[in-house]
């Protein structure tokens, strides 16, 4: 049986500190000085650490559906940090029934009028679920309060509602972890230049990226006053140094599974039946059917 450290099913307390198994003593020495300055980690022993946590991953999957948790994961941070890579990670290998991403776009003239979280509140998960924010309500705390799109009082507002809201969600059995990926100016520059030379990679510089790109003290001292009302003992915030992509990946999926004491309830290997013989059955002319152009050998 696998088990991670999570004492409870309500509450990210009681944090024990993460299974060695998963990240040996030779993976941390591992990580050597890059040409920037900052650590790095070799590919072959990123990839092997990460598919011991994607398995992990699935276990508990399993464990989520087995006993009915609920769970909702937010993932918040500066633009370029990284959390998109992230969520892709934890998300590949799970069943996208039992693990979805909600990532909204701007609200709807209907949304603006409606309560604060009550988009949100249509995305939360039920027994049996894990839910990842790529991005959540803490729009308000950060590009809306930077970028002017909502009043004084609207801020101030949700500063006061959002602890009582996450202690509610908490209350009604949904297990909250919050992650803020945290990136340096000069990395985030680099990556963003980074993507300006990369044509796939453009359509991720929005016009709010560019602009939030000019206000980087604005944003800070936005974190620190929304840390300041919003990192409560019911959903503490956990701050991820995503300055090395690879090594914020693993560093964040251990600390996801640690938060959690899960037994392997993943299906056993099974042994397929031969395939029964085919009797009467005559297949359609192949050229009765449209094919893909095999322009590749």
């Amino acid at each position: 049986m696998a088990k991670k450290g999570k004492s409870n099913g309500k509450s990210p307390e009681g944090v024990r500190a993460s299974d060695e198994a998963l990240v040996p003593e030779k993976a941390k020495k591992s990580a050597a000085i890059g040409k920037n300055g900052l650590p790095k980690i070799d590919t072959r022993t990123y990839e092997r650490q990460l598919r011991k946590m994607q398995i992990e991953l699935v276990k508990l999957q399993e464990w989520i559906k087995h006993t009915g948790l609920k769970v909702v994961v937010v993932f918040e941070g500066r633009d370029a940090a990284g959390k998109g890579g992230t969520i892709k990670r934890i998300t590949e290998p799970l069943n996208p029934r039992v693990c979805s991403v909600v990532a909204l776009p701007a609200p709807t003239e209907r949304e603006k009028g409606q309560w604060y979280f009550q988009r949100y509140v249509a995305h939360l998960p039920t027994k049996g679920e894990m839910v990842i924010f790529d991005r959540s309500w803490y729009n308000r705390a950060g590009v809306e309060r930077v970028m002017g799109f909502c009043t004084d009082e609207e801020y101030r507002e949700f500063l006061r509602s959002c602890p009582e809201f996450e202690r509610m969600l908490v209350r009604s059995d949904i297990i909250l972890i919050k992650y803020w990926f945290s990136v340096s100016d000069d990395e985030q520059e680099r990556r963003f230049q980074a993507r300006l030379k990369e044509p796939t990679k453009r359509w991720k510089l929005s016009p709010m990226d560019l602009e939030s790109r000019k206000r980087w003290m604005e944003y800070s001292k936005a974190k620190d006053e929304m840390f300041a009302h919003t990192d409560i003992k019911q959903a503490p915030w956990y701050v991820v140094n995503a300055d090395v992509k690879k090594l914020a990946r693993l560093n964040c999926i251990n600390h996801l599974l640690s938060l959690f004491q899960y037994e392997d309830l993943t299906p056993k290997p099974v042994k397929l039946a031969p395939r029964p013989q085919q009797t009467g059955y005559v297949r359609p002319p192949m050229e009765d059917q449209t094919f893909v152009p095999e322009i590749f050998p």
